[in-house]
């Protein structure tokens, strides 16, 4: 991949760096979210709010087509736009999973109508999406689902739950797979649904976690009647439209979060250098210089692996299973960070918020307790291992 910049790219570059440099919001600490990777709650009023001034400057859905909202630019222009946002330190979108998600998956499987419809207020912030794939019964082994669609005139009645359904409980639309055909072989007899979430017979629970936020939820589905305009790809067609979702999910965390990575080493080597141990600077330690180096010469690969990545969809190629690698090395590479966090804190890292004692405000307690979730959401580790080995080694199924 070609990384010079042509005069136009640099003279986007520049708008975007001129733009943030006068729309930060003055309320943003970059270190309130500095390694998270999914909002926390109390930004989302913040993040919806910044997510729209993105949207009104022309900086959401760079390479969607214009006719659906966006600039039909390159990947180029994305990763230039993400650099720049890693550079200022700027807050993330609240719109997770439509932008990275829902969005290209519409774009690329929807009809005219459909196209027309979604995208424009997904870019806006005015839909928040969350993904309904996983269920008690049938995480990793997705195939396995049951929720069920069954046809009933113009409309299917859905039936069923599922559950760690992220921003679930302010979401207003789903990307929904459930069964259409029973009879059908596992893979076959899926179809992928938009859902409306304040359908009648939607029901929320969140779920409170590790880290005290009820961020995951549970969904139950009583009765509820969705219209067949609300396909998404054609009846029994979901797996295929569903795994065209999950490889724009692994890109986008493999590539988008490689940004916040990088936020939070900065962050990370901005509080080590403010630590001090035996009356010197932490920094001063070999052994602690040389776990920082290792984190950012990881955060590098992970940004160029992600370049790769961008340069099979500069050729028009759709993201394949490589994808996986980016999302399996950010894992550990951000879990890694978070520990090294705890051990630069010695025994401080175990006072959380609520006390004076607690270093900056008790925010590496939070995300080190969260990046736990990392290696399970988004597919997990093991899965992420089997999709690399069969489909991009070609090695036999274990």
């Amino acid at each position: 991949m070609d990384l010079k910049l042509t005069p136009e790219q640099q003279s986007f570059r520049d708008e975007v760096r001129v733009w943030l440099g006068a729309n930060m919001p003055r309320d943003w600490t970059a270190r309130v979210m500095a390694s998270a990777d999914v909002p926390r709650p109390e930004a989302y009023l913040l993040l919806r709010d910044w997510q729209r001034k993105l949207h009104q400057a022309g900086f959401i859905g760079l390479t969607w087509p214009k006719e659906y909202g966006g600039r039909g630019l390159t990947f180029m222009e994305e990763v230039i736009l993400h650099e720049e946002m890693a550079l200022a330190k700027a807050p993330p979108v609240l719109n997770i999973l439509g932008v990275g998600m829902a969005g290209p998956t519409i774009i690329a499987y929807g009809t005219e109508e459909q196209k027309r419809r979604y995208p424009p207020k997904i870019l806006s912030g005015d839909d928040i999406w969350c993904q309904g794939y996983s269920e008690p019964n049938a995480g990793s082994d997705l195939a396995s689902l049951q929720t069920r669609a069954v046809k009933d005139g113009e409309h299917f009645v859905i039936n069923g739950q599922k559950v760690w359904t992220s921003l679930a409980h302010v979401a207003d639309w789903m990307m929904l797979l459930a069964r259409t055909d029973p009879d059908a072989p596992r893979h076959k007899g899926i179809t992928y649904f938009l859902l409306d979430m304040r359908a009648p017979g939607v029901t929320v629970k969140p779920l409170r976690q590790l880290t005290g936020d009820a961020e995951f939820n549970e969904v139950f589905f009583d009765n509820v009647r969705v219209p067949e305009s609300q396909v998404l790809g054609g009846v029994n067609n979901g797996w295929g439209v569903g795994m065209t979702t999950l490889m724009y999910e692994r890109f986008a965390l493999g590539f988008g979060l490689q940004v916040r990575l990088r936020i939070g080493l900065d962050g990370l080597i901005e509080m080590a250098r403010r630590l001090e141990k035996h009356g010197a600077s932490i920094t001063k330690s070999p052994v602690m210089r040389q776990k920082i180096a290792q984190l950012w010469i990881d955060t590098e690969c992970l940004k160029y692996t992600g370049a790769r990545a961008i340069t099979r969809l500069l050729k028009g190629d759709l993201p394949g299973p490589e994808a996986s690698t980016g999302k399996m090395g950010w894992v550990d590479t951000h879990q890694r960070l978070q520990e090294l966090a705890m051990e630069m804190q010695g025994p401080y890292s175990q006072l959380m918020k609520g006390t004076e004692w607690a270093v900056e405000g008790g925010l590496w307690q939070y995300t080190f307790l969260r990046s736990r979730a990392n290696s399970i959401e988004g597919g997990t580790t093991e899965i992420q291992k089997n999709i690399i080995g069969e489909r991009v080694l070609g090695l036999p199924k274990g």
